[in-house]
């Protein structure tokens, strides 16, 4: 079993689920690292891998065949262990422009030895790119991105996002997904409103309750997670997952190179219809040889 950096709770049918603590935005990076490993103390796995590891990934992008113009940006920053998606809002203006905002904002991210900075310094530059959004727009128009971020810190990795695009995680053949849709949707599934297969199709999927640019306060949510060697993560904008199980995302990160992986998982959003832009990026952990 891993050490995550979560909190085990047990439900009434014996399935045991991960909760993950979440870090609230008042508190300082400190804090919240304090609080997350705090939380991890009781947790029953063994140690976490010390040893160092090394970094594969993979990213596309594509405007589907529905959409005008790509209003997704990503980022594949391996060699300072960064991988990031945006998708952008408003239109081609200020959609484009948002999600470009939040990646310009992260490209030349370095990273420092204190984690409490690394993750301090990536969240800063959120709320950067939330402000320069809101000045960009103006008064009279309306532009926001999701973000959705991954750093790897060995042997702990950051996940950060703001919106629905979204963060898997695939050890072992076995796919869980690490963020939680901030959206109309995602909100009506925890209250056993709708189903998960009902969400996928409900007419308000689009309608998003947080992201970059849209409010004067961006809220940034933050968890971590020890990292195994073989562990896959994969970022993507809703325009995949939307038409690709993540049974499916499962298989083709399981099935060996990530290239090949995230143009497989391209094609099948493609070969469904490709309703929305299309982003992808795969990172994978792997021992130094």
């Amino acid at each position: 079993m891993s050490t995550d950096l979560h909190t085990r709770q047990r439900t009434a049918d014996g399935t045991q689920r991960n909760t993950a603590t979440h870090m609230t935005a008042d508190q300082s990076p400190a804090d919240k690292l304090s609080a997350l490993l705090s939380a991890s103390s009781t947790a029953t796995d063994s140690a976490p891998v010390a040893e160092p590891m090394r970094w594969t990934s993979a990213s596309a992008t594509h405007v589907g065949y529905v959409r005008q113009h790509n209003e997704d940006a990503f980022l594949d920053h391996r060699e300072q262990g960064l991988w990031a998606v945006a998708d952008g809002m408003g239109g081609h203006w200020g959609g484009a422009l948002a999600s470009q905002t939040v990646i310009d904002n992260l490209v030349d991210f370095v990273r420092a030895d204190d984690l409490a900075d690394n993750v301090a310094s990536l969240e800063q530059r959120l709320h950067q790119a939330n402000r320069q959004c809101a000045e960009r727009a103006g008064p009279k128009r309306s532009m926001g991105s999701t973000a959705a971020l991954l750093f790897a810190h060995d042997p702990f990795c950051f996940f950060l996002w703001a919106g629905d695009s979204r963060v898997y995680r695939v050890r072992d053949g076995d796919i869980e997904r690490i963020s939680r849709d901030h959206s109309v949707v995602e909100q009506m599934v925890r209250d056993g409103q709708i189903t998960e297969a009902e969400a996928r199709h409900h007419p308000s999927g689009n309608v998003i309750t947080r992201a970059v640019g849209v409010a004067k306060t961006l809220d940034v949510e933050v968890e971590f997670a020890t990292t195994r060697p073989g562990d896959t993560f994969l970022l993507c904008s809703d325009g995949l997952y939307r038409h690709v199980e993540d049974r499916e995302i499962a298989t083709a990160l399981a099935d060996g190179e990530l290239d090949h992986a995230v143009d497989s998982l391209m094609k099948l959003a493609l070969t469904r219809g490709g309703t929305d832009n299309i982003t992808i990026v795969a990172a994978r952990s792997e021992y130094y040889h």
